[in-house]
């Protein structure tokens, strides 16, 4: 089995791994993301995973995980916002409203790469203002994408979603798993035994 490495300070994309069952080291590197100007969301988070992925240093039996998230509603992307008052706009404009979320992972070893996306439908309740004052005053939506996050406080915000949760979370687990299987990597509870 290969070691894997998550290409991600995240601390949400770390306790999706280790919840996996997962063994992990932590590699990362400081990219400029917005370097990137991409107005598709799909091909925004595919191209920051790889951007992302590309900088990590790499061994030859390795297997590195990059990833990227934002949120999406009409023809606007939404990032991570850069202060509170901007966390309550990107807030206000997803209020009673409906949102995607897209996350982009590369998975790349020394001589093969794959690169994927996948998106999950969310919509909001209708708050009021001081409702979302609140929120932002947590402090919680400044290192989210779209200003929130749904496994912490501000799964208040969310009436229903479509498609996969962890996801909006940062990393769509699920898909993951499956796609690290043709990298000879899997989790610890696996019982697929790969043979020489």
């Amino acid at each position: 089995m290969n070691p894997l490495i998550l290409a991600s300070s995240s601390p949400r994309r770390k306790e999706l791994l280790e919840q996996a069952g997962f063994d992990f080291q932590i590699r990362t590197s400081n990219v400029d993301e917005s370097a990137i100007q991409q107005p598709n969301p799909r091909k925004l988070v595919e191209a920051l995973a790889v951007w992302k992925g590309e900088a990590v240093p790499i061994q030859d039996n390795e297997v590195i995980v990059s990833a990227d998230t934002v949120v999406s509603m009409g023809n606007r992307i939404l990032t991570k916002p850069k202060n509170d008052q901007h966390a309550l706009q990107m807030l206000a404009s997803l209020n009673g409203r409906k949102h995607d979320v897209y996350t982009g992972i590369m998975i790349r070893s020394a001589n093969v790469r794959t690169v994927f996306s996948v998106s999950t439908s969310v919509m909001f309740w209708d708050h009021s203002k001081e409702d979302l004052v609140g929120y932002v005053e947590t402090g919680e939506p400044l290192d989210k994408a779209g200003g929130y996050g749904i496994q912490g406080i501000g799964a208040f915000l969310v009436k229903e979603i479509v498609g996969d949760y962890y996801n909006v979370v940062g990393l769509p687990i699920s898909s993951l798993v499956r796609k690290l299987k043709s990298f000879d990597v899997y989790p610890r509870h696996s019982h697929t035994v790969k043979l020489k």
